[in-house]
């Protein structure tokens, strides 16, 4: 048999996945380009945190400030923000900004809270000793700053972030399947607005991101003219964003580069660079489709875009979705019952020219079965040789396709 060896559980030890095929089956890995980079050093993470783009340092813009606010992206981001963090609080330190003055908060958008435990995984130990980390509360505590121009978004920005004078953010660029790339302006709204905020910039182009390919304005990987990442960036602006921190990762969600600055400029060169990382070659008109997540599995359903593409007429997908802590919470976009949904709630549909969507995980969880497809083409199973059985009418010679990291994959 051959053996499959995929990335798993971003926040809970690391691990390959040993998966067996069986044999006759001809089964090949698009990974994405940047996949074996190496990780970056502390020495380098330093150098790229320090040379900002389109503004003064870290170290400059906090000299004579009062209160500091790091906003950092919450664990269905795989940003190692331990790795980045240092060299900002060595650039805040030398500024003579003292621990007293700095909060971390978790920009959760509209996903569920998390504990601590959560945050000493995303920021380490030393920093839950030093610094108070708060999450984000999307439904109260919120100030106005201001309407976009771009859609007339009503901002409404965490106020304990608007009570501070030097705002910093750190995030990751991944292929986003709305705003086309996440990071940049993300970590703002949706990341510490209020729920009516985002819910009045995700109305906008929800049902747009469904429409067929040639049709869309947002998208995977669609950049240049998106009008949601253009809304986002306006709404990043009336906050008062200081300095942005994006990083790439690669497939174990080591972090590979970094870009510090002013919002607009170093993300435009992060999702310049973002584009050629993390681009993939299409499979096309495969038997078997196999899309393993890891940096979003707990999103796991975005793995699925990719693998749709990839898929023969009457071919399976088997969607690999290991997430201890299950699928996210989405107070915006989540079931909450088994008829109970979220206010932009839309039931995720199996395409027609799929047989069937397996999903494995070896963490069953049934609340959150409606995120991959309202269908009987939608199965559910946690158990691997349960999934070969399912699959045992393909035969010796069936094409496989293997996504190592489907959810930020992308093809052109």
């Amino acid at each position: 048999m051959n053996n499959l060896k995929l990335p798993q559980l971003a926040w809970y030890g690391m691990k390959e996945l040993e998966l067996p095929l069986p044999e006759g089956w001809q089964a090949e890995t698009y990974n994405m380009a940047g996949y074996n980079l190496p990780a970056l050093t502390p020495d380098q993470i330093e150098a790229a945190v320090a040379d900002t783009m389109g503004t003064p340092s870290i170290k400059e813009l906090a000299r004579g400030k009062q209160q500091v606010v790091i906003i950092f992206d919450d664990m269905t981001r795989a940003t190692r923000t331990y790795d980045i963090l240092p060299a900002v609080l060595s650039e805040l330190n030398a500024a003579g900004i003292a621990d007293d003055q700095i909060r971390l908060i978790c920009a959760l958008g509209c996903h569920g809270t998390y504990t601590r435990e959560h945050f000493a995984k995303k920021l380490g130990e030393e920093t839950m000793a030093r610094f108070p980390v708060y999450n984000h509360n999307a439904f109260g505590n919120c100030t106005y700053v201001g309407k976009t121009k771009t859609y007339g978004t009503e901002v409404y920005v965490n106020e304990e972030v608007m009570k501070c004078d030097l705002k910093i953010a750190i995030g990751s660029v991944v292929p986003h399947p709305m705003n086309g790339f996440g990071g940049g302006g993300k970590i703002i709204l949706p990341g510490v607005t209020s729920f009516e905020t985002t819910q009045q910039n995700h109305q906008s182009f929800y049902e747009t991101a469904m429409q067929p390919r040639e049709h869309r304005i947002v998208g995977m990987g669609t950049f240049d003219d998106n009008p949601m990442r253009m809304d986002v960036e306006e709404a990043s602006q009336l906050a008062g964003l200081d300095i942005m921190i994006n990083c790439l990762i690669n497939t174990r969600g080591e972090t590979t580069a970094v870009f510090s600055g002013a919002l607009e400029p170093s993300y435009a060169v992060a999702v310049q660079a973002a584009k050629s990382h993390y681009l993939t070659p299409n499979a096309e008109s495969k038997d078997i489709v196999i899309a393993n997540t890891f940096a979003k599995a707990n999103e796991g359903f975005i793995g699925a875009n990719i693998a749709y593409r990839s898929v023969a007429q009457g071919g399976d997908i088997v969607l690999i979705a290991n997430a201890p802590d299950g699928q996210v919470t989405h107070y915006l976009l989540g079931p909450f019952g088994n008829t109970s949904f979220a206010p932009l709630r839309r039931g995720a549909r199996v395409p027609p020219h799929v047989n069937r969507l397996i999903v494995f995980s070896e963490y069953p969880d049934l609340a959150s079965q409606s995120w991959f497809g309202e269908s009987d083409k939608a199965i559910f199973l946690h158990r691997w040789d349960d999934v070969l059985k399912a699959l045992s009418s393909h035969e010796a010679n069936t094409k496989v396709a293997v996504y190592p990291n489907a959810e930020i994959q992308y093809c052109t």
